[in-house]
C-alpha cells in the first residue's frame, strides 16, 4: 500500500526549496510508502494551459487527499492566468487554512512568546474575490466593496480549531469584531460559541480581533488557536509567525472538508512566504518551512510509516537549528543544500 501526494511545481526560490524537500521524501523509508504525481504549476506552464493544469492537479488531489506545493508567482497584470492557489481552494473544498507558530531554537522570539500559536483561518471568501467598484459623487470618488462569508465555512474554521485545541491542549483565543459588524462577523463568532457548547472540556477564551493582536504580544502561558476569518487571518498568521523569528519557521496547510469535520478529504501544505526572486539560485533561502510542510502532509496520511516519518522530519529540522545548523535569516551561514543534508543524515542515521 502506498500513498500518493499530489506535487505541486512552482516558480523560483519556491521550487527550490521543493526540490530539497523532495530529497527529504527519497529517504528510503518513506519512498516505498509514497506515489508522487508531479503538476508544473510555474507560470510559464499556467500560460500555455491557461490554468488547466492547475485543475488538472486539483482533480488529481481530490482523487488522493493530500497536495505539496512550491511557491508560485501571482501576475500583478489583470486578466493574466491569476492565483493558482484561488483555483485549487475553490475545487478542493478548500475551507481552513492552518499555520502554526514555534519557537525556534537559538531564534530570539519577541516578547514572552514561547508555546505554539495556531492561527486557524477561512480559506475562501470574505475580502477575497469580493466584488468592488467606484462611483464619482461631485468632486469626491466613492469605492465600494461587497463581501460574503458562509456558516459553513465558518462551522469548518470553528470546528477544525476546536478539534485542534484539544489535540495540542491548547485554549481556543480571539476571534472577530462582532460587535461592530453583528451580522457579518457575528457569524463567525455563533459558530465558535456553538463549537464550544460541543467541546467542554477546551478552554475558551473570546476576544475581539484588536484585543487579540495586543494580547498575543503578551502572551507567555500555553498553547494557543485563533480562528479568524480570511482577510484577518492573513494578516494575523505573518504576524504570529514572525513572532517567533521568521515567517521561514512554519508550513501552511490548507484542509478541504466534506460532511464529516472528524477527518479532512484534502491536505496540502505549502511554505506561507513568497517565491524570494531575490534568493533565487543563491543557495542561502531557509528551507524549514517546505521541510516542516512535508512533515504535515505525511503526518496526515493513513499509514503508519508515513506519520511516524512526518514526526521524524518535524523533530529532525528544529533538531538541526538546535545544534547550530541555521541559515542566514536567523543567524547563521549554512547554505540551503547543507541544511538540507544535516536533516537528511540524521534521519538516515536514526534508520540505522
Amino acid at each position: 500500500m502506498s500513498t500518493t501526494i499530489v506535487v505541486l511545481h512552482g516558480d523560483q526560490t519556491g521550487e527550490e526549496l521543493l526540490h530539497e524537500a523532495l530529497r527529504l521524501l527519497s529517504v528510503p523509508a518513506l519512498a516505498a510508502h509514497l506515489n508522487l504525481v508531479h503538476f508544473d504549476l510555474s507560470l510559464a506552464s499556467r500560460r500555455r494551459s491557461d490554468n488547466e493544469v492547475v485543475h488538472e492537479a486539483a482533480r488529481e488531489m481530490r482523487k488522493c487527499g493530500f497536495g505539496l506545493k512550491a511557491a508560485t508567482i501571482t501576475p500583478e497584470v489583470q486578466g493574466d492566468v491569476g492565483s493558482p492557489n484561488a483555483l485549487l481552494r475553490a475545487e478542493v473544498n478548500g475551507k481552513v487554512i492552518l499555520r502554526t507558530g514555534n519557537h525556534i531554537p537559538g531564534v530570539a522570539a519577541v516578547g514572552a512568546t514561547s508555546a505554539p500559536m495556531s492561527v486557524v483561518r477561512m480559506a475562501v471568501d470574505d475580502a477575497y474575490g469580493a466584488r468592488e467598484w467606484r462611483k464619482k459623487e461631485g468632486d469626491d470618488e466613492i469605492a465600494f466593496r461587497t463581501e460574503q462569508i458562509s456558516r459553513a465555512t465558518c462551522r469548518a474554521v470553528a470546528e477544525f480549531s476546536f478539534r485542534h485545541a484539544q489535540t495540542i491542549g491548547g485554549t481556543v483565543f480571539g476571534g472577530p469584531k462582532y460587535t461592530v459588524s453583528p451580522v457579518y462577523e457575528g457569524l463567525l463568532k455563533e459558530e465558535m460559541d456553538g463549537a464550544a457548547r460541543r467541546h467542554p472540556d477546551v478552554p475558551y477564551n473570546p476576544q475581539l480581533i484588536d484585543t487579540t493582536y495586543a494580547m498575543l504580544l503578551m502572551h507567555d502561558g500555553g498553547p494557543l488557536v485563533v480562528p479568524a476569518l480570511n482577510r484577518d487571518g492573513d494578516c494575523l498568521s505573518d504576524f504570529v509567525l514572525q513572532l517567533y523569528g521568521t515567517i521561514a519557521g512554519s508550513e501552511s496547510v490548507l484542509l478541504g472538508f466534506g460532511e464529516d469535520m472528524a477527518q479532512p478529504t484534502v491536505v496540502m501544505a505549502e511554505a506561507p512566504h513568497g517565491t524570494a526572486p531575490s534568493l533565487e539560485g543563491r543557495d542561502i533561502a531557509n528551507p524549514m518551512a517546505m521541510f516542516l510542510a512535508a512533515a504535515a502532509v505525511l503526518r496526515y496520511s493513513p499509514e503508519p510509516a508515513l506519520v511516524e516519518g512526518g514526526k521524524k522530519i518535524h523533530d529532525e529540522v528544529f533538531e538541526a537549528v538546535r545544534q547550530g545548523v541555521r541559515t542566514l535569516d536567523i543567524g547563521g551561514d549554512a547554505k540551503t543544500s547543507e541544511f538540507t543534508d544535516v536533516v537528511l543524515s540524521r534521519m538516515v542515521a536514526s534508520r540505522k
